[in-house]
Order: structure tokens, then sequence, then C-alpha cells
């Protein structure tokens, strides 16, 4: 710790500067208030110890107490002051002083003078801390509402089709403080370009906070500029879509990339045609069958941003009566107990297999509430690290 001291007594100041230089402090005692306020701007100092009447009576300490207070950025200031003089403390404290030291006849104060530099430290930057945390969860919630803006509130459904989405974002503990609702990556789109399309995807773009956000709403404007009779044909509109975003320099900044599964439905065929582009495949849960993913890994492209011109492959499959698919991000899968001991079991797609099971016969919307318990349940309360999205898809026995 640096600690700078403005003394009116040149005897004291010798021992003050002595104990206060112990371990591996260091000590500067100044005796004039021209040395005192240069050494000020020079920074670098930690804690401020000023003496009432520096350098010679109590009008010239308030001076120089007033100045350095007005300082942009002041230090943190323990006042030194005689019993006889605490009456001239109210004016300090009115001025934004927090922390004084009673001078005794004796000079035991000075074996007191450490620790109170040190607690007042602790404190200032306790309170700085307490701020910056603050201001980061405005920052984090406006991000987060921008984010939230594009999530589709209420979906038309086609005939035939129910359909129950959710964004829910992560929390992270800030500080040791309450929990921040963290703005990340990830989205979600539900929506019929025409008469007998639906078109269902679910996007992730790495990383947290602003960049992520605006990579995300920079492929939401595009695939919403981008439209007509392309949303039919899944894998050039992917395609179209990731060379655009190779020249976007929000999702290249920093080597951003977004992972994304895009899917067309004829609702009059009941034909899924879909593409991925580094996403996790969705779950198809088929009566009498096993959930299962909708194709197989080796059937998905490169992640969004990455090189342009990559190439990108289509898949079809026919949604059975009755049948149910799963759209969702990584953070449903990767979501763990932060109190494991020996490592961390993620919820994992064994996990969303379970719950879709459990749920046999019940709504959509009932299914993706019991998903998003179960998966809470299995974190023990801890939430999610990463934000998620989910979308369940119904084909109705009659559709």
């Amino acid at each position: 710790m640096k600690i700078l001291v403005g003394w009116d007594d040149a005897q004291e100041a010798q021992l003050l500067e002595l104990y206060l230089a112990a371990g591996d402090n260091e000590a500067r005692v100044c005796l004039t208030a021209d040395d005192l306020k240069a050494r000020v701007r020079e920074g670098g100092w930690d804690v401020l110890f000023l003496a009432m009447t520096f350098p010679r009576t109590a009008e010239e300490g308030y001076a120089v107490f007033t100045e350095l207070q007005a300082e942009p950025n002041p230090l943190p200031m323990v006042l030194g002051c005689r019993a006889a003089e605490m009456i001239g403390l109210v004016k300090y404290l009115t001025h934004g002083l927090r922390f004084y030291l009673i001078r005794d006849e004796r000079g035991d104060f000075m074996f007191l003078a450490l620790s109170s530099m040190e607690s007042a430290v602790a404190a200032v930057r306790a309170e700085r801390s307490r701020e910056l945390a603050s201001r980061l969860r405005e920052e984090m919630d406006g991000v987060r509402r921008l984010q939230e803006s594009i999530i589709p509130q209420g979906i038309n459904m086609p005939p035939g089709y129910r359909i129950a989405a959710r964004y829910e974002p992560a929390q992270v503990s800030v500080l040791g403080d309450s929990p921040v609702v963290m703005a990340g990556g990830d989205y979600y789109d539900v929506f019929c370009p025409d008469d007998h399309t639906l078109v269902l995807l679910v996007g992730d773009a790495s990383g947290h906070g602003l960049k992520a956000c605006m990579s995300i709403m920079a492929m939401h404007t595009l695939i919403r500029m981008l439209g007509g009779d392309r949303f039919r044909d899944t894998a050039a509109f992917v395609t179209e879509i990731n060379d655009r975003l190779c020249e976007n320099s929000i999702v290249q900044g920093g080597g951003g990339f977004i992972t994304l599964f895009y899917a067309a439905i004829d609702t009059r065929t009941h034909v899924m045609e879909w593409t991925t582009a580094g996403h996790p495949l969705p779950l198809l849960y088929a009566p009498g069958a096993e959930v299962r993913p909708v194709g197989v890994g080796s059937e998905g492209g490169m992640p969004l941003g990455v090189l342009s011109g990559a190439p990108y492959d289509a898949a079809r499959l026919e949604l059975p009566p009755g049948g149910r698919v799963l759209l969702y991000t990584d953070g449903l899968a990767d979501a763990f107990p932060m109190d494991t001991a020996g490592g961390h079991a993620a919820f994992g797609v064994g996990g969303i297999c379970a719950a879709l099971r459990a749920c046999r016969g019940r709504s959509a919307e009932d299914t993706l509430a019991h998903l998003f318990e179960t998966s809470h349940a299995f974190t023990r309360g801890a939430g999610r690290v990463d934000d998620t999205s989910v979308v369940l898809v119904d084909r109705t026995a009659e559709g």
C-alpha cells in the first residue's frame, strides 16, 4: 500500500513515516501544501493521511482538504485531528470525509495509523466494487432487453400444429452480490412466410454480452431481409446467410461465429427440410418410438461467419401424426450443479430425452415447463451458466 501523508509536525512526521512504511508499505510525508498537492497529482497513491491543521492552521487544512476532494477521482482520506479540534469535524464530514483518527498528546495514535489506513482503503474499494457491479447490472439489463426485443412475443400456429417456445438468460454472481441476469447470444424465431410454410430456427452466437447480442441481431435482420421463396430452400438460405455474416464486422470481430439450426416445414405434406450450421441437432419423439436426433452429426455444416462459401446441405424427414420436435441451444444440455465435487456432470441430451419421455401425452406448453423445471432441479437451483432457447413443435394427431 502506498500512503501519502500531509502533516503539521516535523518530529511526528518522521515517526509516522517509520510506522506507516512497515512491511511492504511505502509512505511519503509532505510538510508543505504545494509538495502534497504535487504528489497527489503524480498519482499512484492508495490513501492520504492528512492533519487537520496541515500545514500550519485549521483554515489552511480545510482549504487543502476541499481542493483535494474536488479532484475527479479523489484519494481515500483519513483526517488526523486532536480532541480539542473535533468540533471542526462537522464541516469535513458534510463535505465527504468518511474516516478520521484522534491524535492524542502522547502520540499513541501512530500505532493505530496503519490499520486505519488499511480499513479506509478496504472500505473505499468495496464501495467502488459495488458501484461497478451496479453499473454492470444496468448495462447487462439494457443489452438483455435489446436481445429480448427480437424474441417473438406470441406465435401464430398453422392448423395441425402446436408450438411452445422459451428463452431464459444465464445468471452469474458479481462480486459476491445478487445474481446478474446476463445477456447472451441465444436466439429463436418461429414464423410463417406463407400459408403453407412454417419456419423454425434456433441460433447461438459465441460469447456473451453486447457483441454476442449484436451478432444475433445482425443475423435476425438478414433472415428477415432475405424473404420470399428462399425460406423453403434451407441449404441455399443458410449458405447466403453465412456469406453475408462473413462480411459483417460485428460477427467477425474477435473470431466470433454463430451456430444455427434452420428448418422449414411444409404444413401440407408435413415434411421438414432442415440445415444445421454447427448447431446441436433437434430431437424427434414419434409415437411408439424412442427419442432420437433428427439426423446424424455428419449432416451438419460449419458455424456461420467462419468461412465464406462453406457448403451446407439439406436433409428431410416427415413428421408423423402426434410426433414432436425439440429444437434447443447448448445451454440446456450443458446445465450442471455448481456444487458437484470431483467434476461437473451435465444435464445432457440424456436428461432432455428423459424429460420428453416423461411428458408423453402432455401439451407442448406443459412439456416445455417440465423440461425447464427438470433442468433447474438438476442444477440444484443454481441456474444455467449459459442462456437457453428451446422451441417445441407438435404435429397434432389429427393434423
